[in-house]
């Protein structure tokens, strides 16, 4: 049980690897606000609440898109009035498109950089006031390893991850003499949604690029957040962990 009591937003938890996350933050012991976007995603939500009703009862969804200043205003202020507290911050939320640059639209580029920067942006900086307020608050942010490798048709994903890092990593400038820690993780290819659509062959060649010759189940990745978001990360500060199968070495 080593999130015995802690209440924990996870955002992006309607599947993947936010689900995982709910999941196993659930079964240590949390209390979890499940964050979805919209009313299309309302069903999966729900789907992630039930796999952890069991051993955390007291766990909620909350629809929110994260890219919406109000909406997450809002989440914030609504969680702290249900339990009093927001002890853990994932931000885990995202989105997945492709487009060569040349091809890339202004609206493309805008809308994931919202969602996955503004987004993490704006879910701090609401929690960061009441973890200020407790002296005490653990926030993990998902990057990727294609940060640091970058990805054709995909630079608008990469850019908006690298900046998560240097995010997190001035963060953690700010609050290292807090009893707040902020680090990353920044998981490699991995099981999830954004692969359904991936036609096979490059699937095959993703997993002959990795050293250990598989993509990763989302149950793979998920114990890097519970370790930072766990007693057992307290000295990692402002770091980025990445379990990617060895296709980037950090």
């Amino acid at each position: 049980m080593k999130l015995k009591n802690k209440i924990a937003l996870i955002t992006g938890s309607s599947s993947g690897i936010g689900q995982g996350v709910a999941k196993l933050f659930a079964q240590e012991g949390a209390t979890v606000v499940v964050n979805y976007p919209n009313q299309e995603e309302a069903e999966n939500a729900n789907t992630t609440l039930g796999l952890i009703a069991a051993v955390s009862p007291r766990s909620i969804t909350h629809m929110a898109n994260v890219s919406a200043e109000n909406e997450v205003i809002e989440m914030v202020n609504n969680v702290k009035d249900e339990f009093g507290t927001i002890d853990i911050l994932v931000n885990n939320a995202g989105i997945a498109t492709s487009a060569p640059i040349h091809e890339m639209t202004s609206q493309m580029w805008n809308e994931l950089l919202s969602i996955h920067l503004n987004g993490t942006f704006m879910c701090t900086r609401e929690c960061l006031k009441i973890m200020y307020k407790n002296n005490y608050g653990r926030i993990i942010n998902t990057a990727s390893q294609l940060a640091y490798k970058g990805s054709a048709g995909f630079a608008h994903y990469t850019a908006a991850k690298a900046a998560i890092i240097s995010f997190t990593r001035s963060l953690s400038l700010e609050i290292g003499d807090k009893n707040i820690r902020a680090n990353c993780v920044a998981p490699g290819a991995t099981e999830t949604r954004m692969l359904a659509d991936v036609p096979e062959e490059i699937l095959d060649s993703i997993r002959q690029s990795i050293p250990k010759g598989n993509i990763a189940s989302v149950d793979e990745v998920t114990p890097a957040y519970l370790f930072l978001a766990s007693a057992s990360g307290n000295h990692f500060v402002g770091q980025c962990i990445s379990p990617n199968g060895g296709d980037l070495f950090l």
